[in-house]
C-alpha cells in the first residue's frame, strides 16, 4: 500500500496530538514538519521547543523552524520534501499565496468550531464566552482569506454549562486526529467534495485580550459564568479585594435572582466551601480562586486563609476588606 507524503505544520498541544495519530497512521509518511521557533519560557525564560518539536525532533523527521514560513528560501526547503498534502493545526503563522499555490488544493486546517461560526484565532474560548450551547471541529482547504476554505468534513461537540476550555480543547484535539484519519482521506481519494461555507453566517473569533479578564460584576451571573469558563487557559478572569487581584477559576450560576439592596460584586453569602456575589443580574457562586501571587484553591481553602463576610465587595475600585 502506497503511503501519502504529508507536510504537518503546527505548534502547540492540539497539534502534537494531531501529529502523533498522523506519524502512527499508517496510511501517512510525514516527510517533514514546520513548527514555530523556540520561544522564551518558564520564570527563567529559557528557549524552548514547541509541544511539536519535542514530539518529532527524537524521530529524526525533517523539521523546519522559521520566523517567516513564506520567505523564499523556505519555500525552497519545504518544495524539496515533495510532499502531497499539507495539514495545519495550530500552527501561528499566515500562510500566504505562495505557500498555498505550491500545495493546490490540498493545504488543509483543523480548525476548532463549526466553520463559518468563530472565524479566527480563538474559536474555543469565544464560543464558551458566547454562552454558545454547541461548537465543534472543522477540516476546511485553506484559501488566502482567513478560515474560509470550503469545509471537508465537521464534528459536533455539545457544551454544557459545566464545560470549560480545557475540556473544549481535549474534545478538539481527538476530534481533529479523527477528522484527518477519516474525512482527509476520502478526500484524497476522490470520495469527498468540499462544501463551500455560507458567508452569511460568518461570526469572528479575535484574539483574546488581557483586558477582557476583568469580571464587571453589573453583567449578569451567567455572561460572567461564561467568561470565567471560556478564559482559564489564559488570560483568567480577575476581579479585586482588597486592591489585590483574585483569580476566578471556576464559578456556577444561581437560580436566585439575588437581593435588590445589595450592589453587584458585593457577597450575598458565605458557606464552609463556597461564597455567592451578587451579579448585575442573579448570583454567582465562586468555587476556585487564586490569590494574587498564590496558586489557585478551592473556595474552602481560600476562605481559611483570605476570610470572607456577607457584604464584602468584589471589584476593581471598591473600598472591600483583605
Amino acid at each position: 500500500m502506497s503511503r501519502i507524503r504529508a507536510l504537518f505544520l503546527g505548534t502547540p498541544d492540539i497539534a502534537r496530538f494531531c501529529l502523533e495519530a498522523m506519524i502512527k497512521d499508517p496510511h501517512f509518511e510525514v516527510v517533514g514538519v514546520v513548527t514555530q521557533p523556540d520561544r522564551p519560557a518558564g520564570r527563567k525564560m529559557q528557549l524552548q521547543p514547541s509541544p511539536v518539536a519535542t514530539l518529532v525532533e527524537p524521530l529524526g523527521i525533517p523539521i523546519l523552524k522559521p520566523e517567516k514560513v513564506s520567505a523564499p528560501e523556505v519555500l525552497a526547503q519545504i518544495q524539496a520534501l515533495h510532499a502531497e498534502v499539507v495539514v495545519v493545526v495550530a500552527f501561528g503563522q499566515i500562510l500566504k499565496q505562495s505557500f498555498l499555490d505550491l500545495f493546490p488544493g490540498k493545504v488543509v486546517n483543523v480548525h476548532a468550531s463549526l466553520l463559518p461560526r468563530w472565524r479566527g484565532a480563538a474559536p474555543i474560548q469565544r464560543a464558551l464566552m458566547n454562552g454558545d450551547t454547541e461548537t465543534g471541529v472543522c477540516l476546511q482547504v485553506m484559501v488566502k482569506k482567513l478560515d474560509a476554505g470550503p469545509v471537508l468534513g465537521a464534528r459536533k461537540i455539545p457544551l454544557p454549562l459545566e464545560a470549560n476550555a480545557f475540556d473544549l480543547y481535549k474534545q478538539c484535539e481527538a476530534l481533529g486526529a479523527q477528522l484527518i484519519a477519516v474525512d482527509l482521506m476520502d478526500y484524497l481519494r476522490g470520495n469527498l467534495t468540499a462544501e463551500p461555507q455560507d458567508e452569511t453566517q460568518v461570526t469572528i473569533a479575535p484574539k483574546i485580550e488581557k483586558s477582557e479578564s476583568e469580571i464587571d460584576w453589573s453583567r449578569d451571573a451567567m455572561s460572567i459564568h461564561n467568561q470565567v469558563r471560556g478564559l482559564v487557559m489564559g488570560p483568567v478572569a480577575q476581579t479585586r479585594r482588597g486592591g489585590k487581584i483574585v483569580k476566578i477559576h471556576k464559578t456556577w450560576p444561581q437560580d436566585s435572582a439575588g437581593v435588590a439592596s445589595l450592589r453587584p460584586g458585593q457577597v450575598l453569602s458565605v458557606s464552609e466551601k463556597s461564597l455567592i456575589v451578587q451579579c448585575g443580574k442573579g448570583s454567582l457562586e465562586l468555587l476556585e480562586l487564586q490569590p494574587e501571587s498564590r496558586a489557585k484553591m478551592p473556595c474552602g481553602e481560600y476562605l481559611r486563609g483570605y476570610p470572607v463576610q456577607a457584604g464584602d465587595l468584589f471589584g476593581p475600585t471598591v473600598d472591600n476588606k483583605p
